[in-house]
């Protein structure tokens, strides 16, 4: 896998706000933790599992906020995941890391941000 490849192309997706081509990324069995969603969901774990509850989230998000844009800072690549550091929303900076299952599709997100 090319860390800064799937970086570039992951950036793109998002700044395009085009929900499909953001859903092409991650397997059906997506898990995502980050605060985001303690703050704006009211989930206490921060969690969500599975493609259609992180479709439904990203899309209420992407409404919420239709001037999202991510900037990428830097890319590091581990075993089967890679670690993005980017200016997120709210000009916080975030560092999040992606596992990817057999196919090349994420199957586990973990997000970071400075104070939110």
């Amino acid at each position: 896998m090319n860390a800064e490849k799937f970086a570039k192309t992951w950036i793109e997706s998002w700044n395009s706000h085009d929900l499909d081509d953001i859903m092409k990324h991650y397997s059906e069995d997506i898990e995502i933790t980050t605060p985001m969603i303690k703050l704006a969901a009211g989930i206490e774990s921060g969690s969500l599992e599975g493609k259609e509850q992180v479709r439904a989230y990203w899309e209420k998000a992407l409404q919420k906020i239709p001037d999202l844009h991510f900037e990428l800072k830097e890319v590091t690549s581990g075993v089967n995941s890679v670690a993005l550091y980017y200016k997120s929303v709210m000009n916080k900076m975030a560092i999040e890391v992606m596992f990817f299952n057999e196919n090349g599709l994420v199957n586990k997100m973990i997000a970071h941000y400075t104070d939110l």
